[in-house]
């Protein structure tokens, strides 16, 4: 049954709660065509071609062509509906929720110091993608390759002037339900900012404590460094001059 005002929205729902809905089923079940999301949802065919084309044209879901096992009868095959990567994005909570209980696990058994160790391990990767790429492109000053490296895993990151040197953004936070209960996850990222541009940054804002965007200022990588960051100073481009 659908609601009076909109008749293809059952009642008490909205337009977004039905789509979360098509793609939950989808997620639970893979691919499906529109008659097999009607009926395990009881929406009228009408309601769920609609439904399914606002997914589509968001790019929650892309359009198959249905694997058909044995003969093939007549006609051109049913379309099923599958989720794309962009669509699995807001089914994520449960694999946050799987590593929260699997940091918690490591904390206990191997303390603080097993989870801070983890949690430099996790940036391993960026660190090495960072230099990688600093000599590949000498255009791009070091945080925004630094930047570039983070859009790359997810991050969405970017880099502004800011007084006395820049500030990096990161306008999205793929751990950041995970992050809230473990800040060693956000104290690696800044030790290895800070290793790989030689010079003390400071986080001024995460997205693990409620604020919209991490933002890391990085100084004038020309200024002179404090001494416990100096060793490393040559990592960063214009450091190094």
């Amino acid at each position: 049954m659908t609601s009076p005002g909109n008749p293809t929205v059952p009642p008490g729902e909205t337009d977004a709660s039905t789509r979360r809905r098509v793609a939950q089923s989808i997620l639970e079940h893979g691919p499906s065509t529109a008659a097999e999301l009607a009926t395990r949802l009881s929406l009228t065919p009408a309601a769920i071609r609609r439904h399914l084309s606002a997914l589509l044209e968001s790019g929650d879901l892309e359009a198959r062509e249905q694997r058909v096992r044995g003969q093939r009868g007549r006609g051109r095959p049913a379309k099923v509906f599958a989720l794309t990567d962009a669509g699995r994005t807001g089914f994520r909570q449960s694999y946050d929720d799987l590593a929260v209980h699997a940091l918690r696990a490591l904390a206990e058994h191997g303390g603080d110091g097993a989870v801070a160790a983890f949690a430099r391990d996790r940036v391993a990767g960026v660190e090495q993608r960072y230099r990688e790429q600093l000599d590949a492109h000498p255009e791009l000053s070091p945080g925004e390759i630094l930047a570039r490296v983070l859009t790359d895993d997810g991050y969405v990151a970017s880099v502004q002037p800011a007084h006395g040197g820049e500030q990096l953004c990161q306008h999205h936070c793929p751990i950041a339900h995970v992050a809230e209960e473990f800040p060693q996850l956000c104290a690696a990222e800044t030790e290895a900012f800070a290793d790989l541009l030689g010079v003390h940054v400071q986080r001024l804002a995460t997205i693990a404590e409620g604020d919209g965007v991490c933002t890391t200022n990085i100084p004038d990588l020309t200024d002179p460094v404090p001494t416990t960051t100096r060793a490393h100073r040559p990592r960063g481009r214009k450091a190094a001059r």
